[in-house]
């Protein structure tokens, strides 16, 4: 991970969105770009870290970014792509990690374009987790852990060495099991993905 060349501020809490994906199984739509009360489903993924308190907000964009770039109002957010985003969830989630080792931030909320039913008051709600950046942090829904999970810049390094293929930071949340802190969610939000050609009847 690149040295943070950024004032620190520990109490600043980056939104970093992963929207890479090309939506293998909804027959190659990029996830970021299914179209959601009207606009791209990623514009919804975006205002939830917003309205929940997170600044700055990092998208990682991979299937079809330039199309996305062009359709999804991103304005305000800084975009990056993964050019590997094939390889899966854990590519971007070291490309985001990388792009946010300049900030300053204290720690980084990640979240996943395609769970619309996750709405700000979740993510707020993960956000009062936090104590310093060496915070742990996940959504639970009925006591299992879900999505958004925060990531305090202490442990960005070792997330960014460990995370490979699909698993994303599960390596790391595996070896600090004992350091996690689960917020429940369940009362104010939904977990589901938006996977197969079914799931699309939940952005209707």
């Amino acid at each position: 991970m690149p040295a943070n060349d950024a004032p620190s501020d520990p109490h600043l809490i980056a939104g970093l969105l992963l929207a890479a994906g090309g939506g293998r199984r909804l027959g190659g739509r990029p996830k970021a770009l299914l179209p959601y009360r009207g606009r791209p489903l990623v514009e919804n993924a975006v205002r939830v870290l917003r309205e929940a308190g997170c600044g700055p907000v990092h998208v990682v964009l991979g299937a079809s970014s330039a199309e996305v770039r062009e359709r999804a109002d991103l304005a305000g957010c800084v975009v990056v792509d993964n050019p590997d985003w094939a390889e899966g969830m854990g590519s971007s989630l070291r490309v985001g990690l990388t792009s946010l080792a300049g900030t300053g931030a204290g720690a980084a909320l990640v979240s996943l374009v395609d769970q619309p039913g996750i709405g700000p008051e979740a993510v707020a709600r993960v956000l009062q987790g936090y104590r310093s950046p060496a915070s742990l942090v996940a959504a639970a829904y009925d006591g299992e852990r879900g999505h958004p999970v925060l990531f305090g810049a202490d442990r960005w390094a070792d997330i960014a060495a460990t995370a490979t293929g699909d698993k994303g930071a599960r390596v790391h949340l595996a070896r600090h099991a004992e350091e996690l802190m689960l917020v429940e969610c369940a009362d104010i939000a939904e977990a589901f993905d938006i996977d197969t050609p079914p799931d699309l009847a939940r952005l209707l």
